[in-house]
């Protein structure tokens, strides 16, 4: 076109070292050969980069190392900041010698060849070096912004363990200087989302605030479940309705919509600007919008609990989570019942659990915790948890089965045991309640008939003629032990079947009974209570 500038053509070496320079800035595997393999290609010489404490980090094939040797006074005054570069022979080997960085102590750069460097080449050398060094520099930065990240992924899950140990002063101890907005909040409402592994880091940082939090809520890598991240989002204040679910929940499994509430995740000014999770916008939205977007995210949502109530949420959202795969949206709310340890009487469930779990008062606390969480959580995640091997936490279950005279490898068991501790968690402030011979049995304290109530709307959604085949398969796959194999064995159906009574269930009873222990101990106390399964004994006799 006339009237253009004039373009000149591309400096054939200039491209290939931004390539070269691309490459090692963007793959932290790539090191620096790249750069010092053209720098060769250039100057046609052989190139070697000394690290601070003399070594060879990495040369070309035809180095003369032997040429280092007599080096030692020039290369301790290079890399200690005495001199910027150098030039010398041994023998008919040329020598040129520069510094990279300024940090202490340098690396240098030694190029050798038969002849001296000319002025132009020097000047190329020289570059190079500072190149090296700005590269160095940024891989160093890159190094440091990773570990903080995983540093503040490290706290944030310590301070949602402090949480679901209901422990918030610890919490607040744990983040002096930075407390997060959301342990300010009353209360809490937890975003389960189910999405690829690898998506979770990445989400994470997209919403993440200067001070590594997320405004007012809190996104953590599930130490447990690869595939899980979980959202605490502050539930900001006004009048539940008449499901206890707080302002804005779902309205049911499929009210949540996915697409059209932001426009757009991206369009979030930062996560400081991100509100409560109740409405359309703020993290909430966000995260429904992005399963909107993605048909292989599934979302959670349990209903509004106190801070110090965060396990009880963590269980709800776990819950909600089972079902929303088979949701509309693939969103949905939890919708249950009150957990049957709020239901019981205070002072006999108190005092059965109290003198249930005294057998377990002389043993370690690791001990103790690892009962507990093995109730909720299958053995290899409680090992990740504790930071301990599987060996150790099978050794730790079998001297707690020796207290109680238990068999944990038994439903039944395990459900009385999940029971008892429950109760003692809800009730940890109550005032010593008298045990021994005067504490009631399971089998009378199941007899309140407040519990009996909740036995039969718990399993009141099987009751419809089209799914007594479900309830069947359930109260068998119980006495079975949960074993889908055994299970088809006794009913005269597949494994196939089996399975999908059990999805089934899980939509109707709103439960997770394939991951979790919480919804299949639940199926045992409602069976149990109704008198259709037997109880697990108190004790093993």
């Amino acid at each position: 076109m006339e009237g253009a500038p004039e373009r000149r053509a591309p400096d054939g070496r200039l491209d290939e070292f931004l390539y070269v320079l691309g490459k090692s800035a963007w793959r932290p595997d790539a090191g620096l050969r790249g750069v010092v393999d053209w720098l060769h290609r250039q100057l046609d010489t052989e190139i070697a980069l000394i690290d601070g404490a003399g070594a060879v980090e990495l040369s070309t094939p035809r180095f003369p190392e032997e040429a280092l040797g007599p080096l030692g006074p020039i290369l301790t005054r290079l890399t200690t900041g005495r001199m910027a570069s150098a030039a010398t022979e041994i023998g008919a080997v040329h020598l040129r010698l520069e510094a990279v960085g300024t940090g202490s102590p340098r690396r240098v750069l030694v190029l050798a060849g038969p002849t001296g460097l000319s002025p132009r080449a020097s000047s190329l050398a020289s570059h190079t070096g500072s190149v090296i060094s700005i590269l160095d520099r940024a891989r160093t930065a890159d190094t440091a912004l990773h570990g903080y990240q995983e540093k503040s992924h490290q706290l944030r899950v310590a301070l949602f363990m402090a949480l679901m140990a209901g422990d918030t002063v610890l919490a607040r101890r744990m983040t002096t200087g930075a407390v997060p907005a959301l342990l300010d909040c009353d209360r809490v409402r937890v975003h389960l989302l189910r999405c690829p592994p690898e998506d979770r880091d990445r989400l994470a940082r997209a919403y993440q605030d200067s001070s590594g939090y997320h405004g007012r809520g809190l996104m953590v890598r599930c130490p447990v479940y690869d595939e899980h991240l979980i959202c605490l989002i502050a539930e900001d204040e006004g009048p539940e309705d008449g499901d206890g679910r707080g302002p804005g929940a779902p309205d049911g499994p499929g009210a949540l919509d996915g697409p059209g509430a932001l426009g757009g995740a991206g369009g979030l000014d930062g996560a400081g600007d991100l509100g409560g999770a109740g409405g359309a916008g703020g993290l909430g939205g966000a995260l429904r919008e992005l399963v909107g977007e993605c048909p292989r995210y599934a979302l959670g949502i349990s209903a509004a609990h106190p801070l110090r109530a965060t396990a009880e949420a963590y269980e709800q959202a776990r819950h909600a989570l089972a079902v929303a795969g088979n949701a509309p949206g693939r969103v949905a709310g939890y919708r249950g019942q009150e957990p049957l340890e709020r239901l019981l009487p205070r002072d006999a469930a108190v005092g059965w659990a109290r003198s249930f779990l005294r057998p377990l008062r002389p043993l370690p606390a690791l001990t103790v915790e690892t009962t507990r969480l093995a109730m909720h959580f299958p053995r290899s995640g409680v090992a990740d948890l504790l930071g301990i091997s599987r060996n150790t936490v099978t050794a730790h279950l079998r001297r707690a089965e020796d207290a109680l005279g238990a068999d944990l490898r038994d439903v039944r068991s395990r459900a009385t045991l999940a029971l008892a501790l429950a109760i003692t968690g809800l009730h940890q402030d109550t005032e010593p309640v008298a045990g021994g011979p005067d504490a009631p049995g399971v089998e009378a304290l199941f007899r309140a008939p407040a519990a009996t109530a909740w036995a039969e709307g718990f399993l009141e959604p099987l009751e419809g003629a089209g799914h007594r085949r479900v309830r069947t398969t359930l109260r068998t796959w119980i006495e079975t032990n949960t074993d889908a194999q055994r299970t088809a064995r006794s009913l005269g159906n597949s494994r196939t079947t089996v399975a999908a009574h059990l999805r089934t269930a899980e939509r109707l009873l709103n439960r997770d009974l394939l991951t979790t222990g919480s919804g299949v101990h639940e199926l045992v106390y409602a069976f149990g209570l109704l008198g259709e399964i037997p109880l697990a004994p108190d004790r093993a006799p």
